[in-house]
């Protein structure tokens, strides 16, 4: 059985009392939204073609009353510093944004003491007396100028009421607030001009002074009812703060001395299947109303979800909710306010003022962007699917551009999109051209999105909602002119998007509703599910901003943190007050944000837990594997097997070995599927980028010796091109980089250093007589292995920094920009020579001896490191040890042997049977 909902029984009532006058009937409701509800419960409740009651809301009513015209907080905050300027000293006036911090505050005190129709200048001159009361010890010659200023600040306080009310009053425009005081000076003028129009008022809770005074003025006159939604098991508790603001209503009013107090109903004490749900995180929590949503629709194919409800208890689940929304949900009715610096469409406009305050502030006037702010703007998701710069993005992660110049990006992307050519328009005019730069962009990002598909809608709700504050502050800046540049701007538009909502508005008789809390009221539902169960969230805690302090506020009735709680408890007892079936859900992490222990509204439930009520507590966790990570385990396919062929044939270099050996997943990643790393922008030199820097300057500074002996003459000039030779290769291989400060000018000064070094320790050996000639410089080698073991011949093949004849000896050199120690390159024993990473140096440079010995001749080899960390030690041989004696020449004996543990580690490579398995340490 269905139960009849609020709405439904007030429609009764109206058909029944009213029915004869409807055209002059008003119905009165907390908000805008139950309008539509409580119009399809009229057509229910009669079989008649009837002209409907006017339906109102409370702030529009009041406006009605009132006959002044309500302006949004962003109008406010304008309005209000005109009215600033206009009473302080030029010397003393500050600029928008420092005004901006104070005043929200003090525009919310303004407007609560007027809701409450408290005199407002005793409690503003109550301020002024409790801060001098602070300060009241202080001697003369101990109040410094900011002391006086911050005293001044209190004393001033009534004057900018006054005035922002003469001024605001003077345009008949107003706050909520302010309004609410006229309609109570205007009152008996209205109730005089009403005739014979009478009043219903339905579904209310709380009521300020200023409502409480107009609904009783109304009802002593016989021009109003009320109906309340109260349940007796609230009300008649003395202590629930669901029923606080009923009970006082009860026993105060004076209507009520004589009259009943109508409704009080018994529907919270009824059956009820209440699961309180914990689960980590936000995103466990979306995820966990939307299998909630599939379980009921499995349940019940037929069901409607018209009478299910999700009733967020913070914004930001909303997003994650609706990707986390079985297909089967069907039509969506949003209807909530999002903050707007949640929104997604306002996070790329910071990051627009981001890229442009800092292309602007760059030192030396020109116009230049930093690649991260660009990157960031590029890669957005309203920007990237539609700018066609894929290649832009691809151009400066791979030439490493940190900072690019208006003039380049313009250049690297010559075909260039309507909408990439706003995104970098350059904001060296005025505010308001640069407002309508944003303007212009966001209506082109609109164009981007259909109305078919819900998500797609919801983005461009998003758009639309910084759109109109953006439309507002053009508005505002042309009557005002006080944001005079970019930086000022950039914190006026800081300032208002705070208070600028999106609001969602769906088809609200159709599909799953999705709302705040706040957009709860007045309606039923016969299943509710709750996010953000969490204490500080719903209710959401003691945080007061306000400057007027709470004892201050409990003498003079203005609402406290309490007030506020019994406001929370209402509306969370209000959703349960009707329903069947009820998920509560909250985060069960106690860090990080959105965290913190369950509500008290859920203790509160299990401790005064109704006979009827079915409770029970879940905790939901994400299934955990067994272990933490599984190795990847690739089984060698003919596909593959035929790449290994194709390798072997190209040729294996000893990198190429060393990489199985380090992790045979790399080496299928980058030499079976051939996957290249990632581009990114190097914005600080990398040790390998370091490394070909190195290599690159010996190779251009030895290349005129190959074939010659060295003469101490030729490492002198090399000095003298040392410096140039270590720029050209910067610019080469770090392209657009930048190279003349920071990080990047101690890498430039560390290659120089190392090239040096290695100048000064080759001199040094020429020096002592040795005869050097240069053979080959950054050489490929290579050389056909062939062995009974292997199915067929791999060619072994590498890149040889340097090879020289010293002493009557071949000398095969490595350079190493790391630092390589004597024993990292001596080997006691063959066995498991292919096993361990820790032999990879051996590897490689035995596999250089092996691919040279042919051009050799008779003379000796020897194999070695020179490494750039380590150049105190030289040249650093491969040697093997047995026993005492170390051997540093590689004899066809050592290679044989070297040979045979390759071919050991390439018939692993080409065992079928041995997938490629990864290794995790």
């Amino acid at each position: 059985m269905i139960n009849t909902s609020f709405l439904e029984k007030i429609a009764a009532v109206v058909i029944q009392d009213y029915g004869q006058k409807l055209i002059e009937t008003t119905i009165v409701l907390p908000n805008k939204r139950a309008k539509v509800f409580l119009i399809e419960a009229l057509k229910k409740a009669t079989d008649k073609t009837i002209l409907s009651p006017e339906i109102i809301s409370i702030e529009d009513f009041v406006q009605d009353v009132a006959a002044i015209r309500s302006i949004d907080s962003i109008e406010l905050l304008f309005e209000f510093y005109e009215v600033y300027l206009s009473v302080t000293e030029k010397q003393h006036q500050q600029s928008f944004e420092l005004f901006a911090n104070w005043a929200k505050t003090l525009l919310q005190d303004f407007n609560e003491i007027d809701r409450y129709l408290l005199e407002p200048s005793h409690v503003l001159s109550y301020l002024k007396d409790i801060e001098d009361i602070k300060k009241w010890g202080l001697e003369v010659d101990q109040k410094t100028k900011l002391l006086e200023n911050y005293i001044d600040f209190w004393k001033l306080l009534p004057m900018y009421y006054d005035s922002l009310h003469a001024h605001l009053l003077h345009k008949s425009i107003g706050y909520q607030g302010l309004i609410y005081r006229e309609a109570v000076n205007n009152l008996n003028h209205f109730s005089n001009s009403s005739g014979n129009r009478h009043f219903v008022f339905a579904g209310f809770n709380a009521l300020n002074a200023a409502e409480e005074k107009i609904v009783q003025h109304l009802m002593a006159l016989g021009q109003a009812k009320i109906f309340w939604d109260a349940d007796q098991t609230l009300l008649n508790d003395p202590y629930h703060d669901a029923g606080l603001f009923l009970r006082r209503f009860k026993e105060s009013w004076r209507y009520y001395k004589s009259n009943h107090f109508e409704w009080i109903f018994d529907e919270f004490s009824q059956s009820k299947n209440i699961q309180v749900i914990g689960t980590p995180k936000t995103i466990g929590q979306a995820k966990l109303a939307g299998s909630i949503l599939e379980n009921i629709i499995q349940d019940n194919p037929q069901t409607s979800l018209d009478r299910v409800a999700v009733v967020l208890g913070e914004e930001n689940l909303l997003v994650p909710l609706l990707y986390a929304l079985p297909a089967s949900v069907g039509a969506l009715n949003i209807t909530m306010g999002y903050l707007g610096k949640n929104n997604p469409s306002q996070i790329l406009i910071a990051k627009l003022f981001k890229m442009h305050t800092n292309a602007l502030s760059r030192k030396g006037g020109s116009y230049v962007f930093y690649y991260k702010d660009v990157l960031d703007i590029l890669t957005h998701p309203l920007i990237e699917p539609y700018a066609n710069v894929s290649a832009l993005v691809r151009i400066i992660k791979e030439n490493n551009y940190t900072f690019i110049t208006h003039s380049k990006i313009l250049e690297l992307n010559p075909k260039h999109s309507d909408l990439f050519t706003l995104l970098f328009q350059k904001w060296e005019c005025s505010s308001i051209e640069v407002l309508q730069n944003i303007s212009s962009l966001l209506l082109m990002i609109k164009q981007n999105f259909s109305n078919d598909n819900e998500q797609e809608k919801i983005a461009k709700a998003f758009v639309y909602g910084v759109f109109k504050v953006v439309n507002k502050l053009i508005n505002y800046y042309t009557k005002h002119q006080h944001i005079d540049n970019i930086n000022t701007l950039h914190a006026v538009y800081k300032q208002i998007i705070d208070l600028a909502e999106v609001s969602f508005e769906g088809e609200p008789l159709r599909g799953l509703q999705i709302m705040g809390v706040l957009e709860s009221r007045v309606l039923d539902f016969d299943t509710v599910i709750v996010t953000s169960m969490n204490e500080g969230i719903f209710p959401a805690g003691k945080s007061q901003n306000s400057f007027i302090p709470y004892d201050v506020k409990k003498e003079l009735g203005l609402p406290t943190f309490k007030e506020k709680d019994a406001i929370y408890t209402y509306h969370f007892y209000h959703l349960l007050q009707r329903a069947k079936n009820i998920f509560l859900i909250y985060n069960t992490e106690n860090d990080g944000l959105g965290a913190g222990e369950r509500s008290r509204f859920i203790t509160q439930l299990e401790v005064e837990k109704q006979r009827n009520h079915n409770l029970t507590f879940d905790i939901y966790n994400p299934i955990l594997p067994a272990s933490a990570y599984t190795p990847i385990v690739v089984d060698k396919s003919d596909a593959v097997m035929q790449r290994l062929k194709e390798i072997a044939v190209n040729g294996f270099s000893p990198s190429a070995l060393t990489s199985y050996i380090r992790n045979p997943i790399t080496f299928y990643f980058q030499k079976i599927l051939r996957i290249r790393d990632v581009e990114e922008v190097e914005e600080n030199i990398a040790l390998n980028t370091l490394g070909t820097i190195i290599h690159e300057t010996l190779k251009a500074l030895y290349d005129p010796f190959v074939g010659k002996f060295i003469s101490e003459t030729d490492i002198l000039n090399c000095f003298k091109l040392l410096d140039e030779e270590v720029l050209k290769q910067f610019k080469v291989v770090y392209k657009e980089g930048e190279i003349k400060k920071g990080r990047n000018l101690l890498a430039f000064e560390v290659a120089k250093r190392n090239v040096s070094n290695f100048l000064k320790m080759e001199l040094e050996a020429i020096k002592n007589g040795e005869a050097i000639q240069i053979i080959a410089l950054e050489k490929t080698f290579e050389r056909q292995l062939e062995h009974p073991s292997l199915p067929f011949p791999v060619l072994i093949k590498g890149n040889v920094d340097r090879i020289e004849k010293r002493d009557g000896k071949i000398r095969i050199i490595d350079y190493k920009t790391g630092k390589v120690e004597k024993y990292n390159v001596v080997l006691k024993s063959w066995q498991g020579l292919t096993k361990e990473i820790k032999n990879d140096k051996i590897i490689q440079v035995l596999a250089y001896a092996f691919m040279y010995e042919e051009h050799a001749g008779n003379l000796p080899i020897e194999v070695g490191i020179i490494s750039f960390k380590n150049l105190k030690s030289g040249f650093l041989p491969f040697g093997f040890k047995e026993e005492k004696e170390l051997n540093s020449v590689v004899t066809s004996q050592i290679l044989n042997q070297y040979l045979e543990e390759i071919v050991l580690l390439l018939r692993e490579i080409f065992d079928t049977a041995i997938p490629f398995e990864e290794k995790l340490d």
